[in-house]
């Protein structure tokens, strides 16, 4: 009896001293809070609120102190009962930098684009893009194109080496009739825009194809505060409204449905006759067991006139200005209508899989002329590019806490994209086709698994994974003389190892290391017969986060990335040319400062070298790599009534050819915007180019010939980029 008499008391007081603590966090209205910070003051342990707003604290005692915060809310301290079940309500209140704390995180950029989006909120899709740290973009195609994209000394063209994701559903497309990876991201509305996603290098095992210069995720809001329609006009005849609609907003169910409409004749001479429609509908809804639910449908439509790119020779000698066009049947259309399934089921208070299913329905048409009449003196070289394309996928991933120290996660996921009529002809005034140059349907396939484990002891955090895909590549030659379906497979296994040491909630240093990939054009594939046809990168990170004085935040990196030889198809002239193993390195700096409780100030900077290993030097500069980045701003929040922000991006000059014979000049933009709010009602102006600085937003070092040459010409031809543009913007909430 003694013994076991001993043996209770030694129980009852091991579950006294180390009992765990459970509980849930909403907001005011009711609705769960996910990535609230609990930590126990006194034991130093912490934890998050999963989506459902759900957390355990291991390792607590009665009597402990709580400290639950999360940005943009009130923080509570409270003290530790006997309560085993804690229900926690959170204040919003004003955004104050100082509440931001240093985690142990391995995606701690995300809080800064956390940052960003509450200081700076987005309002059109390259803003969208822009949110990432170093990341500029340039459109050359009257706004119907998707961007190119510039990131760490990659000219990623329209998405080649950054992975682009929206609720889970890829936007890159695979062998794509303009080009590889091509990310066309205005079907999304950015006013439904809740989170923002990223990182730089390959350091993930669930990014997986383009995820070499980095990856952006956007997540769209499950839920709306109120309702809302907007009306923006300004100069060259733009038009914009976009309209958001609560329609259902319960404690365990929300559904809302956006809307947008957009056109404008742009600033160039030819009228761009640019119009876009965006339809956006959205169900959530949150199970009595835990489990989630969220279903979206969405329907895009774009079609524009484009001025394209034009030779300095024709601006020089006046034959057009600096927005004229050489051929002005530039232009084209395309669509895309999504259906998305997010299912997050909770397992039990430790483990949960997380789902994503989704089916995508795209069309693409675009009308290019890139040498007017190089290859055609009589009719000129217009080309077309179309395709029209089916993709469904899944993902999904098992997440388990074992223990305080040991986090698990699985996955696994399948993408399948039927490219039909994958289209590269000649025509002549949109309408004529001369000659077929390429056609073929497309098909491929990507399955893929994953895994990972997080190790935390003490200050560190360690994780490691594995990647595997596998892909199945097939094309059908339109175009041979006899039957022609040639398929090819390939696998790459890419390993990540990340660390992380956190010294205090001010300052933590992380190394991470990974290999990542992007696939090639399935034309690719097949013309070399499988052979170096995912060309992988191997990269690394060393870097700190630190936070210096309570309302200034500064995040840092030097970084190195080495990319294995490849072959590039050429979308606009159906050819494959090979390419060399490159190198880049660089800095990325941060920083974030809280002058006042309204004014922040923001500053982004990125060096890198880039250089082709296989060439001599001198000979050896990457085309159009971006050696110096800088964006800068100040931003002004909530002061009686109005926001507003004075935003600078600098590009420097970088080279259009191998030896540097031959630069691309750089620019400096400087963007305005102000708001005011009262009551229901809010009055903005927006003005892009606020000194208009007369500048070229793409170049190309490119041959062309013009109709009264003889001869071809070898320089650089650009896309201008948008003058001073003003344009005022009126709001209704309800």
């Amino acid at each position: 009896m003694r013994f076991l008499f001993l043996l209770f008391i030694f129980i009852l007081s091991f579950s006294t001293n180390a009992q765990s603590v459970s509980g849930i966090v909403n907001n005011t209205d009711g609705k769960p809070l996910s990535d609230v910070l609990i930590r126990d003051l006194i034991s130093k342990t912490h934890a998050h609120t999963d989506i459902n707003g759900k957390f355990t604290l291991e390792q607590t005692k009665t009597n402990d102190s709580l400290q639950i915060s999360k940005q943009g809310y009130i923080t509570q301290k409270i003290k530790l009962s006997s309560d085993a079940f804690l229900s926690i309500q959170l204040e919003e209140k004003p955004f104050l930098l100082e509440e931001v704390t240093i985690t142990n995180s391995l995606k701690y950029l995300n809080t800064i684009s956390k940052i960003d989006l509450e200081i700076q909120p987005v309002s059109n899709s390259q803003d969208l893009l822009r949110k990432v740290p170093g990341l500029f973009i340039g459109q050359h195609a009257g706004g119907g194109k998707a961007e190119q994209i510039f990131l760490r000394g990659f000219d990623c063209d329209h998405g080649t080496d950054i992975n682009v994701t929206v609720d889970g559903m890829p936007v890159n497309m695979v062998s794509h009739a303009h080009g590889q990876g091509y990310a066309d991201l205005h079907f999304v509305i950015p006013e439904t825009v809740d989170k923002i996603d990223f990182d730089k290098g390959s350091y993930f095992v669930d990014k997986g194809d383009f995820t070499t210069a980095g990856y952006v995720g956007f997540n769209t809001k499950n839920a709306l505060q109120n309702s809302s329609v907007s009306f923006e006009g300004g100069q060259f005849d733009t038009f914009r409204t976009v309209a958001l609609f609560n329609l259902l907003n319960k404690e365990n169910q929300s559904a809302y449905f956006a809307g947008e409409y957009m056109m404008t004749d742009g600033y160039f001479d030819a009228p761009q006759n640019f119009n876009r429609i965006n339809l956006f509908g959205k169900y959530s809804a949150k199970m009595t067991n835990g489990d989630r639910l969220a279903i979206s449908v969405s329907h895009f439509k774009s079609q524009w006139d484009a001025s394209g790119q034009i030779p300095d020779r024709a601006v020089n000698d006046g034959t057009i200005s600096h927005y004229g066009a050489i051929d002005p049947n530039e232009g084209g259309n395309t669509g895309r209508t999504n259906f998305n399934l997010q299912y997050d089921a909770k397992i039990d208070e430790n483990s949960q899989i997380k789902n994503t299913a989704y089916l995508s329905k795209y069309d693409f048409e675009l009308y290019s002329n890139f040498t007017f009449f190089l290859n055609d003196p009589v009719n000129g070289d217009q080309i077309k590019q179309k395709e029209n394309r089916t993709i469904v996928g899944f993902q999904s991933e098992y997440d388990q806490k074992l223990n305080e120290k040991w986090l698990f996660k699985l996955g696994a996921g399948l993408r399948n994209d039927n490219n039909k009529d994958v289209e590269l002809s000649h025509t002549v005034n949109r309408k004529t086709v001369l000659e077929y140059l390429s056609l073929g349907n497309v098909n491929q396939t990507n399955l893929f698994a994953y895994s990972s484990l997080d190790f935390t002891s003490g200050k560190w955090l360690v994780n490691g994974g594995l990647r595997l895909d596998y892909f199945k590549f097939g094309y059908e030659d339109q175009l041979a003389p006899t039957y022609s379906n040639q398929t090819q497979t390939k696998a790459i296994v890419s390993p990540k190892l990340n660390f992380l040491y956190t010294q205090n909630d001010k300052i933590n240093y992380f190394l991470k290391l990974g290999k990542g990939f992007h696939s090639n054009d399935t034309r690719v594939v097949v013309a070399q017969k499988g052979e170096k046809i995912l060309p992988e990168t191997y990269g690394a990170d060393l870097g700190i986060n630190w936070k210096p004085f309570p309302r200034m935040i500064i995040n840092s990196a030097v970084w190195y990335l080495y990319l294995a030889q490849e072959f590039v198809y050429v979308g606009d002239e159906a050819v494959v040319e090979p390419s060399g193993k490159t190198e880049r390195k660089g800095f990325d700096f941060g920083f974030r400062y809280q002058l006042t409780n309204w004014l922040f100030w923001n500053t982004d900077y990125t060096y890198t070298h880039a250089r082709s290993i296989e060439e001599p030097k001198g000979n050896d500069y990457l085309p159009l790599a971006p050696a110096h980045t800088l964006m800068n701003g100040f931003s002004v929040k909530d002061l009686k009534g109005f926001s507003g922000s004075l935003r600078t991006r600098f590009l420097g000059d970088r080279p259009a050819n191998e030896d540097n014979s031959v630069v691309a000049k750089g620019y400096c933009i400087t963007d305005f915007s102000v708001n005011y709010q009262i009551k229901k009602v809010s009055i903005g102006l927006n003005i892009d180019n606020i000194f208009n600085t007369k500048w070229k937003e793409t170049q190309f070092l490119t041959e062309s010939r013009l109709a009264n040459e003889t001869d071809p010409v070898e320089e650089i031809h650009f896309t201008a980029g948008t003058p001073f543009n003003a344009r005022l913007i009126l709001k209704y909430r309800w």
